[in-house]
């Protein structure tokens, strides 16, 4: 039964993201005088979502790729998430040393070809990074030990609470990472990272005024540098890259964009998440810092259109199968391709995180 299923749920997300929607997401990360901080827009045709408090000291095995070698680890740090397809399955997230991760749609991405290596899917590489990693130099090397088996087409930002910064693409077959020197600007839009910054050498940020992804990225990346130049307080940097995030935001849907679905801020150094979302405006923050990460302690979630405001750290509750399997279903009939998913694979993408067991505590 689960090879059948992680069988299907590879298909499943060969389909999971309609090509013609899904061209959009804008992320970068600001380093200033004392302040990391990591904005990003999740530019999507649907919202729902949870986050999801993931703990350390996991067993975890991969349910999306090849079925006969999955990849598979051991959580070593807790996270917070933003999921929509199901827990383990996230847009992005940050972990409790700091780590943040995001994907964004990439047309010419090109996976490795089959090789020794274990496989997963293009979201739970997200969690898988997040669970094994405390700094960006530490991301690329374990990224390094596992190939994604996907058709679905993305790259990567990946920041530590230091600043440090990669994009990871995976281009002609080949895990391609720009950090250090080599990333002259920490953001990455919807085109290759050398693509953009060429463009952005090229065109100014007055002149660049689309929502096309060059142009997003030109106008994120001249803010990004402005970042660096002036101290600000914590208040001021978060305003500031939520002014970022207005300025590239999808604001209408067409047959090639999406409008964003959700604004976030991580601020890396003190371990908060502030974000608002397309159903509720209002700005939210976490304390990630409060939760108990030990495995076996109660997975905690927030539903991130819940009609909060201010600070909802306390608002979280305790995961059940049934919120997860809710999800599923709305974020299912909500995506052309998934409607046709049968009852029981649902059940079964809700369920199989309930299966994952505890190392001993770290």
């Amino acid at each position: 039964m689960k090879k059948h299923f992680a069988g299907f749920f590879s298909v499943l997300f060969l389909l999971s993201f309609p090509f013609t929607q899904a061209r959009a997401c804008t992320t970068f990360c600001l380093v200033g005088k004392g302040e990391v901080l990591f904005g990003a827009n999740y530019d999507w045709n649907i919202g729902d979502g949870l986050i999801f408090v993931n703990k350390h000291g996991v067993v975890k095995t991969a349910q999306v790729g090849d079925s006969s070698k999955p990849a598979k680890w051991v959580s070593k740090y807790g996270s917070l998430t933003f999921n929509q397809y199901g827990r383990e399955n996230p847009t992005g997230g940050m972990n409790e040393m700091g780590l943040v991760v995001q994907l964004m749609w990439l047309d010419e991405t090109e996976y490795p070809k089959d090789d020794v290596r274990r496989t997963l899917g293009t979201q739970e590489w997200i969690q898988y990074v997040l669970d094994t990693s405390a700094t960006t130099d530490e991301a690329i090397k374990n990224a390094e030990n596992v190939r994604i088996i996907s058709e679905v087409k993305l790259h990567y930002l990946v920041s530590d609470k230091t600043g440090s910064t990669a994009s990871i693409e995976f281009l002609n077959g080949k895990l391609v990472a720009h950090s250090g020197t080599q990333l002259k600007v920490s953001t990455l839009t919807n085109n290759t990272y050398d693509q953009s910054l060429n463009y952005a050498k090229t065109t100014s940020s007055e002149k660049a005024k689309t929502d096309g992804s060059f142009d997003r990225f030109t106008r994120a990346a001249e803010r990004t540098r402005q970042f660096e130049r002036q101290p600000r307080t914590q208040q001021e940097a978060v305003d500031y890259a939520f002014n970022v995030l207005s300025d590239v935001e999808q604001k209408g849907y067409t047959s090639t964009t999406s409008k964003t679905q959700w604004s976030i801020v991580y601020d890396q150094k003190r371990g908060k998440i502030y974000f608002r979302t397309l159903q509720n405006p209002q700005i939210r923050s976490i304390d990630t810092r409060v939760f108990a990460y030990r495995c076996g302690t109660p997975v905690k979630m927030f539903d991130v259109n819940t009609k909060e405001s201010g600070d909802v750290t306390a608002k979280f509750t305790n995961y059940t199968r049934k919120a997860n399997r809710d999800l599923i279903e709305r974020s299912f009939n909500g995506t052309g391709f998934l409607k046709d998913v049968p009852p029981a694979a649902r059940f079964y993408f809700a369920s199989y995180p309930e299966s994952f067991t505890c190392t001993a505590a770290k």
